[in-house]
């Protein structure tokens, strides 16, 4: 299943839809849908247009109204679009209607979330993370994929055919969910001996919204060449490294980027995986703050280490992309307060940012923009937790051969 799914045709073609609810702005509403476009450009789409309704609940039928739904059927006919794509989970009738409706393939974020997943595992660890996380999202699917079944005839030897053959898949994908989870629970044990083994010295986990910098920071600080690109998601193994940093070294993990509505079966399948964010003895969250939305991706990012960690860390926040960073200058006649897209990068640091005192840095990784500032705070955290935690640690040890096998 995998291995299907992970064939992707880059000439297909998409539409991309959002529900506008009442909290949320036109500005934003943009937001979303530019980040589903990239999420369909990294999985290999080409976006034709974008539809969007402003809706007080969604239609349990159609996800949007009928109006809006045949307008968009329009035009999937008439510009003979390959792929409808959905900023939320729809549910499976929901799926089915539409695709009875446009005649094509309908996805929804998740699944395309899901699919970049597929073609970014890379180790036979990612792969049967993402298998599972596939295989359950599947499951409570299944009765859509048997609607050809639906256009036979009936009669005399064609009673129930789909219903025993919907039946007898979702036994065969129960049996591969738990053999994939027996699997994944070996492995798990497998990385939680070697984590164990590496106890006695200051871990350090790169964490952040997808696409901010992490492997380029990762790249820079461990002088190692992590896999690094302009995509979402490039990173989706955990990679850990030895760090030495002016004579004190520690781990350092660069691990899978978060994103708004990240799939559940993600959360729980990578489990293992941000297992490195869990044991951590220090965070450090990198920021796209050229992002208009950086504070929302902050939130996002927030809200996801509380869910699997459930405990606050020490955490070091780098603002990253300040060479990208632009503001729209504020006429001289307005005399209001500053909205934030007026903002300067002097002004946000006297905000919020400014409270969080040695605990922020701004940097730009490409251009190499503060960073012995970055490596200096790092570095004073670093041997704050290791003279708290371990002060008789391996690391000291570590540290001298390193040394030795350094300098020979």
């Amino acid at each position: 299943m995998l291995e299907r799914q992970s064939k992707t045709h880059t000439s297909e073609t998409a539409v991309l839809v959002g529900a506008q609810t009442r909290n949320m702005t036109n500005d934003m509403l943009e937001e979303y849908l530019d980040e589903l476009a990239f999420l369909a450009k990294t999985a290999g789409a080409v976006t034709l247009k974008r539809f969007a309704q402003k809706v007080s609940n969604t239609n349990p039928r159609t996800y949007l109204g009928m109006g809006k739904v045949k307008q968009i059927a329009e035009y999937v006919e008439e510009n003979n679009v390959d792929l409808v794509i959905f900023d939320d989970e729809l549910t499976p009738s929901q799926i089915k209607n539409l695709e009875n409706i446009f005649e094509q393939k309908v996805m929804d974020r998740t699944n395309l979330i899901l699919d970049i997943f597929a073609s970014r595992a890379r180790t036979a660890h990612s792969r049967t993370q993402v298998e599972l996380a596939q295989y359950q999202y599947l499951l409570p699917r299944l009765t859509r994929m048997w609607t050809h079944l639906e256009r036979q005839k009936g009669g005399i030897g064609m009673r129930g055919p789909g219903e025993t053959q919907i039946e007898t898949d979702r036994r065969i994908i129960t049996q591969k969910i738990a053999l994939l989870k027996e699997k994944l629970a070996k492995i798990d044990k497998q990385m939680a001996t070697q984590r164990k083994s590496r106890d006695k010295m200051v871990r350090v986990a790169l964490v952040g919204y997808t696409n901010v910098g992490k492997s380029t920071l990762m790249n820079l600080l461990s002088k190692s060449e992590v896999f690094a690109e302009n995509k979402l998601f490039a990173t989706l193994d955990t990679t850990v490294r030895k760090v030495f940093l002016d004579g004190v070294l520690f781990l350092m993990s660069d691990t899978v980027g978060f994103i708004r509505k990240l799939p559940t079966q993600l959360v729980e399948s990578f489990k293992s995986t941000l297992d490195e964010v869990r044991e951590a003895d220090l965070l450090v969250h990198v920021v796209d703050i050229s992002h208009p939305y950086f504070e929302d991706h902050i939130k996002t990012v927030q809200e996801t280490l509380a869910e699997i960690s459930g405990e606050e860390k020490d955490t070091l926040l780098v603002f990253n992309k300040i060479d990208a960073f632009t503001h729209h200058t504020q006429d001289e006649d307005d005399l209001g307060p500053k909205e934030k897209h007026h903002m300067t990068l002097s002004d946000w640091k006297q905000t919020w940012m400014n409270r969080m005192g040695d605990d922020v840095v701004f940097i730009s990784a490409n251009r190499g923009d503060n960073i012995d500032e970055l490596k200096e705070k790092l570095r004073k955290m670093i041997v704050n937790i290791r003279d708290e935690r371990y002060p008789f640690s391996q690391g000291y040890t570590d540290y001298w051969n390193y040394n030795e096998e350094t300098n020979g």
